[in-house]
């Protein structure tokens, strides 16, 4: 697939930014992370946000980034957990670009999500592990799917280099 643009999309500690910055490196391309454009545009964390606005601010905020982003070309973003759960959202993505689910087992996911409260949605494990499984039909609609456990972020960035014909 050509394409001048790539997200990556996934639930949380999926390894997004970790392959959209080698990703990046191997491209050339500038890399942009949601989150991280969220927190600088408010001044503040995830966390902090969810606490002090709401997750409803967190998401209109995370859409507003968005579209922000979309007259970037050449370049990765890295989504993050629910950004591409949001129907506006995935629709606006599917048509700007190249989109590739780091797909990562539940059980998986939870020896990476630390519980200090940097993961607003993360405390609880069971409705987390509801959340994750509400958010799989979204992602699975990406163009590609990686299983994101079974390759290093390298050999990762190899398969969508090659995937894209770059």
């Amino acid at each position: 697939m050509r394409a001048d643009k790539v997200y990556l999309v996934g639930f949380m500690g999926a390894g997004k930014t970790s392959l959209a910055r080698e990703l990046g490196r191997r491209l050339g391309w500038p890399v942009e992370d949601v989150d991280d454009r969220i927190e600088a545009r408010e001044g503040r964390s995830i966390s902090q946000i969810f606490a002090q606005s709401g997750e409803m601010h967190f998401r209109m905020t995370e859409r507003l980034v968005v579209r922000e982003l979309l007259p970037q070309r050449h370049v990765v973003v890295a989504t993050g957990g629910g950004t591409f759960a949001d129907p506006d959202n995935r629709a606006a993505i599917m048509a700007d670009g190249a989109v590739i689910w780091l797909d990562v087992p539940f059980q998986v996911l939870l020896d990476r999500i630390p519980l200090d409260g940097s993961r607003p949605l993360a405390p609880n494990r069971t409705q987390m592990e509801q959340l994750y499984l509400l958010r799989l039909p979204s992602y699975a609609q990406a163009h590609l799917r990686l299983d994101g456990t079974r390759q290093a972020v390298g050999e990762l960035a190899d398969a969508i280099i090659e995937w894209l014909g770059a």
